[in-house]
């Protein structure tokens, strides 16, 4: 499934980012914890390779915390990254964002401030963060994707000025595997998924994660044997039957994905650096 989405609005914010990262210090990199790997941008990756980087694992309530460290350690392996997980409406993790910026950018004299630019693709809780580091809201949040549309500079504190941009998601996203889990975890306006294909991947790969948290989540006896088996058992439990017995899968798409994306199945992580290569591999024949 190759996803096209790509608002003006985000075209602008690519030129925006190009324009301010030679006075830019840290790059802050916000990634979805459930999917560190596809909810980065290439792009953005890209035209700040050169810089300090602190990716932040946002929602890392809503993932599974033994692969969160995992991701963790995977993106410590390079000397210009830091990495941490957060909720970014619980200030307590994010009392280390300003520290770590600072000893990332330990080259910048004491009497300015670290300058740190924000990134990451929409929805994934940018403004969130903003409004919570500055005390106050400033950033608009909304639980659409693409809600911030302009360049922001809020300072935190004496030492950190941070630069919000726009989230931006890329032209295409050839990567198969990762346009799913995008869709699946709520990246990507409904309007632009086939919501059906979404939800049944989303019931495949689940079903080789967490099949206990399927079965504990509704009420399963025992293990479905694939995702049309699955999706016909949440519409019997769920409402999802029309006239005549029809299995309306439709409506059991929305159940699997509304539980995924609140937390109601628990915490999951959809990828592991293990399944880097073969999601680079699926990229590849894309091509």
């Amino acid at each position: 499934m190759t996803i096209n989405w790509y608002p003006g609005h985000m075209h602008k914010a690519r030129k925006e980012i190009k324009k301010a990262l030679p006075e830019i210090d840290v790059v802050i990199e916000m990634l979805d914890a459930r999917l560190p790997f596809s909810s980065a941008n290439p792009v953005l990756g890209k035209l700040a390779s050169h810089k300090p980087t602190l990716k932040l694992l946002s929602k890392s309530d809503l993932a599974d915390p033994t692969l969160t460290q995992e991701w963790i350690e995977y993106f410590e392996q390079s000397a210009l990254t830091r990495a941490l997980p957060l909720v970014t409406t619980d200030p307590k993790t994010l009392k280390p964002i300003a520290q770590t910026c600072q000893q990332l950018a330990s080259q910048v004299r004491e009497s300015r401030s670290v300058k740190a630019l924000v990134m990451g693709i929409p929805n994934v809780g940018k403004s969130t963060l903003i409004n919570t580091l500055a005390g106050k809201k400033i950033a608009k949040v909304g639980n659409e994707p693409a809600v911030t549309r302009r360049q922001q500079k809020i300072q935190v504190g004496d030492r950190l000025q941070i630069i919000d941009t726009p989230g931006v998601l890329w032209p295409r996203i050839e990567n198969p595997e990762s346009a799913y889990r995008l869709g699946a975890s709520g990246a990507i306006r409904d309007t632009a998924l086939d919501y059906e294909e979404v939800g049944f991947w989303a019931a495949e790969d689940l079903l080789g994660r967490y099949p206990q948290a399927l079965l504990d989540r509704y009420r399963l006896k025992e293990k479905p044997e694939n995702a049309e088996q699955l999706l016909e058992a949440i519409a019997r439990k769920r409402g999802g039957l029309r006239s005549g017995g029809v299995i309306d899968y439709h409506r059991a798409c929305e159940v699997l994905l509304h539980d995924l994306r609140g937390g109601q199945l628990g915490r999951l992580t959809l990828e592991t650096p293990r399944d880097i290569e073969s999601m680079m591999a699926k990229t590849d024949d894309q091509e």
